[in-house]
């Protein structure tokens, strides 16, 4: 036998950062197992089961012996019904064509940035970000650039920001609203105006939109591709069914985009994926077409999400030390603590240590100074863990 050592990991197994959201999530799940309490605002998936009708849906597929190979880009019928939906609940007119259903909205994303960014083109992403970006365009061998707004800024960032960080190796950027982390929501005036520097830079945009419908105040999202010609064509929208319809384990994203980047993201597909699983896109499509039933259950979780946005938002800001700006939507609050000397990676540690409450370090977005809280779990769990949270506060200002 060789005693030469094996070769290495390949250069993406060696340098990918793995999800610190899901790393804090499975640790505050140990200690849970292990007979610990711990308040967890770890999880960024709603804590409420699938709608009835569509699990309903699911299981005639599967009973309907649909079980086999489908379109690499998802069933004619759920296609059509998602073009369908975009034109009833946007304004934007697209054909099934422009549409690939995929095995998640993670998956969508990377899709979308291997179909439009090639070794060494740069990437702009606003951060706080969603952990994912970064790696995923490392992954295609592009170049992420962060550009950062802070809670002044309302976690935003402005147009001469974007036009600032723009070179010529730029191609995409990567816009999110509602936001994870921050829950901040774009203008459609604040959309214009970013759009208005990428159509002069000649950028793509990749939009995820993936918390469209999970806004608070009267508040109304826009679809960035709506915002003209001009944007329609530069403009790949993310989505799917896993925040909207509490459907996180099956896997479904989609990706609208204009016909030539819609194709090559399944011919892509194709070869990583082949499809999304068949029986869940029976799933989704009666999320799409029983409307009525679909909407109850939406309302239901919103208002729940909404009480816990007041209730948690009142209990951070009630800290001394810590300020925190009121999301508008997704189920995220994003603290800024800061004043407390310590790292947000440590702060997250010695909470999870000493008061068994489990956060997201703010460095994991972009954003040193700041935790990510999700309001995805009870009031009980929230009330406990601001209580815990104050407490540990309160022995750091001692």
């Amino acid at each position: 036998m060789s005693s030469e050592p094996l070769p290495p990991l390949s250069t993406w197994a060696r340098n990918i950062a793995p999800s610190p959201t899901l790393a804090v999530d499975a640790k505050a799940k140990a200690l849970m197992a292990a007979g610990e309490d711990v308040c967890s605002f770890a999880a960024g998936e709603p804590d409420f089961d699938t709608p009835q009708h569509i699990k309903d849906a699911c299981i005639a597929a599967l009973q309907a012996g649909k079980t086999k190979y489908v379109a690499t880009a998802g069933i004619e019928e759920l296609r059509k019904a998602i073009a369908e939906s975009y034109a009833a609940n946007v304004g934007l007119g697209v054909a099934p064509a422009q549409v690939v259903v995929s095995p998640g909205g993670k998956f969508t994303c990377y899709l979308a940035i291997m179909a439009t960014c090639s070794p060494g083109d740069e990437v702009i992403i606003p951060a706080p970000y969603w952990v994912s970006y970064p790696e995923m365009v490392k992954l295609a061998g592009a170049v992420p650039r962060p550009v950062l707004a802070t809670d002044k800024a309302g976690f935003k960032i402005r147009p001469e920001d974007l036009e600032a960080a723009v070179t010529p190796r730029t191609r995409l950027l990567i816009l999110n609203s509602p936001s994870n982390p921050t829950g901040a929501v774009y203008t459609r005036a604040e959309l214009q105006a970013l759009m208005d520097v990428a159509v002069r830079k000649n950028l793509y945009v990749l939009s995820d939109e993936i918390y469209e419908k999970l806004v608070y105040d009267g508040l109304k999202t826009t679809c960035l591709a709506t915002l003209g010609p001009e944007a329609e064509a530069r403009t790949l929208v993310a989505s799917g069914f896993s925040k909207t319809y509490s459907m996180t384990g099956w896997r479904l994203g989609t990706l609208v985009a204009p016909a030539p980047i819609a194709k090559a993201a399944a011919e892509l597909q194709s070869q990583m994926s082949s499809n999304a699983t068949s029986f869940a896109q029976y799933g989704a499509l009666a999320a799409l077409r029983e409307k009525e039933k679909t909407a109850a259950s939406l309302e239901r979780m919103l208002a729940a999400f909404d009480r816990r946005r007041r209730l948690l938002h009142a209990g951070l800001t009630a800290i001394p030390g810590v300020s925190c700006v009121l999301a508008q939507g997704a189920f995220y609050l994003f603290p800024n603590i800061s004043s407390f000397g310590l790292g947000s990676m440590e702060f997250c540690e010695r909470l999870l240590e000493r008061e068994k409450v489990a956060a997201v370090p703010g460095s994991a977005f972009g954003a040193e100074g700041y935790l990510r809280l999700s309001y995805a779990t009870s009031d009980e769990i929230i009330t406990k863990g601001i209580a815990r949270l104050a407490n540990f506060c309160g022995s750091l200002k001692a």
